[in-house]
């Protein structure tokens, strides 16, 4: 009894051992493919404040939770399963699906610029797509969705680099590493949203230290310094959100092109990033991505703005007819 007791211990151990060292591989494969995607994440965080900004205070929480809980259902309910779907059964889906939503991207972004350029005209656009809000509860209702639609697209390449850069293994192993990754991105750029968004809150609450000391005049130098420069950088981070939103679509058309056998603008772009980086070696990798981000944004302003007439002559009543054929509302009714 004794001998089969210890025989059973040895069983356990060897299993914990191998349990831990499963658990270990998944944490270093998660750790490998987020910092992969980090380019990606980079980018969600800059995009997202700017569907907080011109909201009540009170509002900005809820409404990047709102966003955070969307972020994570699309991850963890419809990417994970779908990614791992498609590289099993139809991988060749995968990169057209992928620039699909890099012509989405591009055309959001570019929309935006039409808007700063071209406000009336924008505006009319707009209306041909959605209904106005009518209050501040739709407002916010049509950001929120606005934002989770957007978020599922960097959503999507980010699960697509992850489950690009993992080993071939068991498909239980993939899914674990890809919800890790999911949640753990998910925090990340959630929760450094909303650090961001509340900055200015606790400038104030800084700015309002009553301790006569050294240490409290600095404090209130630094909470006056945020109150009054946050609106500044988050006008800037909605522009950087804009322009994030056209450089990773137009990244990925490139990218898919380059798949199909349409190779001519990646190479451009490469040369074009090696040639600049060639003149300050000190600061290669810098302008070397700089002009790769610029590259990806001139491709992706083109095709956004070459969508913005097809979606408002075509997609839109197009959609609106189908709409009407099941009994929905029409584009630019109230539901």
């Amino acid at each position: 009894m004794s001998v089969g007791l210890i025989a059973l211990l040895d069983d356990v151990a060897a299993l914990a051992k191998t349990a831990a060292a499963s658990l270990d591989d998944i944490a270093a494969q998660a750790g490998r493919a987020g910092v992969k995607a980090a380019g990606v994440v980079i980018d969600d965080a800059a995009v997202t404040p700017r569907y907080v900004v011109g909201f009540a205070a009170e509002r900005e929480l809820p409404i990047v939770g709102r966003i955070a809980l969307g972020s994570l259902r699309n991850k963890l309910l419809f990417l994970l399963p779908g990614a791992l779907a498609l590289g099993a059964l139809a991988p060749w889906a995968v990169t057209p699906l992928l620039m699909l939503g890099g012509a989405y991207l591009s055309y959001e972004g570019a929309e935006k610029v039409y808007e700063a350029l071209f406000p009336h005209k924008a505006h009319a656009h707009e209306k041909k797509l959605v209904a106005a809000p009518e209050d501040a509860t739709a407002l916010e209702n049509q950001k929120v969705a606005s934002a989770i639609k957007t978020d599922f697209i960097l959503s999507a390449e980010i699960m697509a680099i992850t489950l690009a850069s993992l080993p071939a293994g068991s498909l239980v192993n993939q899914a674990v590493v890809l919800a890790v990754v999911a949640v753990g991105i998910t925090v990340v750029v959630y929760g450094g949203v909303a650090l961001i968004v509340k900055a200015d809150d606790a400038g104030v609450a800084m700015a309002r230290t009553a301790s006569p000391s050294a240490f409290g005049s600095l404090v209130r130098g630094l909470g006056r310094g945020l109150v009054i420069g946050m609106p500044y950088f988050l006008k800037l981070l909605s522009i950087v959100g804009t322009a994030a939103m056209i450089w990773v679509g137009g990244g990925i058309i490139v990218h898919g092109l380059e798949g199909y056998g349409i190779a001519g603008p990646a190479h451009l772009i490469h040369d074009a990033a090696l040639a600049s980086a060639s003149v300050v070696p000190a600061l290669g990798g810098v302008i070397e991505w700089l002009v790769t981000a610029a590259g990806s944004g001139i491709v992706g302003l083109v095709v956004g703005a070459a969508l913005i007439p097809v979606t408002g002559y075509v997609l839109a009543p197009l959609a609106s007819r189908v709409r009407g054929l099941f009994g929905s509302p029409k584009a630019g009714t109230a539901s």
